[in-house]
């Protein structure tokens, strides 16, 4: 496969005139991967410097009872007030250093799986009167194949990394003394010992559901790509597509994702051992609607709408700048 058309399959605004100097860089195969896995470690940073806070309001909502906030100011008011600023912040640790290896594994499998479908899939029965197979590009529902793929790679990785999160975001005490969990590391040991592997990939199968999501968020990534360089007059630079159409397309994927995401949380938290509440996914679902309504889906929405624009446009621009730097 030729040069250009490699860089044109890794690169997510894959009809963008902005990444001509992309396209024109050689890279071959297992370069291409490389750079792939290593952008996806600036991206994680990016993610979690920006949009932690946000997570640990959206987890406190989606777990707690009604009652015990009214909303997603005063659980911010109440968490800062009784837990300092730092108290936004737990939990940060395990996605700081899994965000990065995630983001890693989700974008250069991302890359993989772009052109794997490009070349096996979709290439082979394009019409012989079409485009010729040097400048065929991945159509759009390629790109939405290929985040479902990406999401179940990386659910491995994350589900043991949200799970850990989860519970320690749920700790209200200010004193560590008073917390089941002091840290990450105290809290994997404690679910391996308690419950073993199984503990610790408790909620792999609500991850592996919610990931599905990812078809929305890259294929109309790829969308809101090629609108934002063919169609508008507005003369932006590649970072700025990618600032745009990363924090854009994060905002469609949540709005579609949302309601898998409150399930996968509840389940997440659910006791353990005899005391469990959900076996299975339905069981959750039925008691997050029993308990609230259809409006118990979207409890915590507004944080996690508010994190998803500047939290994720941040984490594509790093991945596609650190993508466009390395030789």
């Amino acid at each position: 496969m030729s040069s250009t058309v490699e860089r044109a399959v890794i690169a997510p605004s894959i009809t963008n005139n902005a990444t001509s100097e992309l396209v024109q860089q050689k890279a071959g195969p297992s370069n291409s991967n490389y750079k792939g896995f290593v952008a996806g470690v600036f991206s994680g940073i990016a993610k979690l410097s920006v949009g932690h806070p946000f997570d640990t309001i959206k987890v406190r909502l989606q777990t707690s009872q009604k009652t015990q906030f009214r909303g997603s100011l005063d659980c911010l008011l109440q968490t800062v007030r009784k837990e300092g600023l730092a108290g936004l912040y737990k939990g940060a640790t395990p996605p700081l250093v899994g965000w990065m290896f995630m983001d890693s594994v989700m974008l250069g499998s991302l890359t993989f799986y772009r052109r794997m479908l490009r070349d096996n899939v979709f290439l082979p029965y394009r019409k012989p009167s079409a485009t010729p197979s040097s400048e065929y590009k991945l159509p759009t529902v390629g790109h939405g194949i290929a985040g479902i793929m990406a999401g179940w790679t990386v659910s491995f990785i994350a589900a043991p990394v949200e799970h850990v999160k989860a519970r320690l975001q749920i700790q209200y005490a200010a004193s560590k003394a008073q917390r089941l969990y002091s840290g990450p590391i105290d809290c994997s040991r404690k679910l391996l010992r308690g419950h073993g592997v199984r503990g610790l990939y408790h909620g792999l199968s609500a991850t592996l559901l919610f990931r599905t999501f990812f078809f929305f968020w890259w294929g109309s990534y790829a969308i809101i790509t090629q609108f934002l360089t063919a169609q508008t007059t507005i003369p932006l630079s590649t970072p700025a597509i990618n600032f745009w159409a990363g924090g854009l397309s994060a905002q469609v994927f949540w709005i579609t994702s949302y309601p898998s995401d409150v399930v996968k949380q509840r389940i997440m938290t659910d006791p353990l051992g005899p005391d469990r509440k959900f076996p299975r996914w339905r069981d959750a679902a039925k008691a997050v609607y029993r308990e609230n309504g259809w409006r118990g889906y979207w409890r915590g929405f507004v944080p996690c709408f508010l994190r998803a624009f500047p939290a994720n446009a941040m984490a594509l621009l790093a991945f596609e700048g650190v993508m466009r730097a390395l030789p």
